[in-house]
């Protein structure tokens, strides 16, 4: 039997479609949660992705609004539970305002990190991305199907994607392995130039101790099919149907949370 995921829509989040889709094409029933539900309704499910957007149209900071609605309720014993959370771009920016992650020494009642405005403009870009993934694959439920230092392609779409914190915490970040992305090239080379938003220590994605809660900045579900792809990939497929559909390398994360709930793909 499949696992059940709920994919959380907040008012303002605009990408649950793309998100249920990739969830379903790894083989998990994905249902969408409105802000709607009642709270109890929404604890029926085995884990939850928190997708893209602009909750609560971003007001004070992104995701801080959303990340204090009655249906996070749900969500923060799932994954007090040990249950699998991924948030998406908007929901990774829910997670760190929640306090999720990363959660340092367990502390899960404050943000201890945030996505704040890009540099150096503070502008909104949409651009196609790479992410390394920067810790050992096993460390986090979501990624212990992964190759070593994998690297899967995304799309960065955002204005607040850029990792800020004290010092203090970005330095525990990577001492304790928290770091669970950073931006690289096509070919894994983790450069300055392919970081898109300023973002510290080249940080894409974190995770919490136990790993079960990983937050991404970069939309993976926009990049889950050959056709979303772009570049010479998408026109070596064209005019092949099954080329186009074939799965992306995006997919991966998808599969990724598939795995941590037994769920093959």
């Amino acid at each position: 039997m499949s696992a059940r995921v709920g994919v959380m829509v907040f008012p303002g989040t605009n990408s649950e479609e793309e998100t249920q889709r990739a969830c379903r094409a790894a083989g998990l029933e994905a249902e969408l949660v409105h802000w709607s539900w009642d709270v109890e309704s929404a604890r029926v499910f085995d884990g939850y992705v928190l997708p893209g957007g602009f909750a609560y149209e971003d007001r004070v900071r992104a995701g801080a609004i959303a990340a204090h609605d009655r249906l996070m309720q749900p969500v923060r014993e799932a994954a007090a539970a040990g249950k699998p959370v991924l948030g998406i771009c908007n929901g990774a920016q829910i997670l760190l305002e929640a306090g999720l992650v990363p959660a340092l020494d367990g502390a899960t009642d404050r943000p201890q990190a945030a996505f704040a405005r890009n540099a150096p403009l503070g502008k909104y870009r949409s651009t196609h991305v790479y992410v390394k993934l920067a810790l050992p694959p096993e460390a986090s439920a979501l990624t212990a199907g992964f190759e070593p230092h994998a690297v899967i392609p995304a799309w960065a779409s955002h204005g607040e994607g850029r990792l800020a914190a004290a010092d203090a915490v970005l330095e525990r970040l990577e001492r304790e392995a928290r770091l669970a992305f950073v931006y690289c090239d096509a070919n894994g080379n983790v450069l300055p130039a392919a970081v898109p938003n300023g973002s510290a220590l080249g940080a894409a994605g974190l995770i919490n101790g136990p790993g079960n809660v990983l937050a991404l900045m970069p939309h993976a579900e926009r990049d889950a099919w050959a056709y979303m792809h772009g570049g010479p990939a998408r026109e070596a497929a064209r005019g092949d149907t099954a080329a186009m559909l074939a799965p992306s390398g995006g997919i991966a994360l998808f599969r990724g949370l598939a795995r941590a709930l037994g769920v093959r793909a």
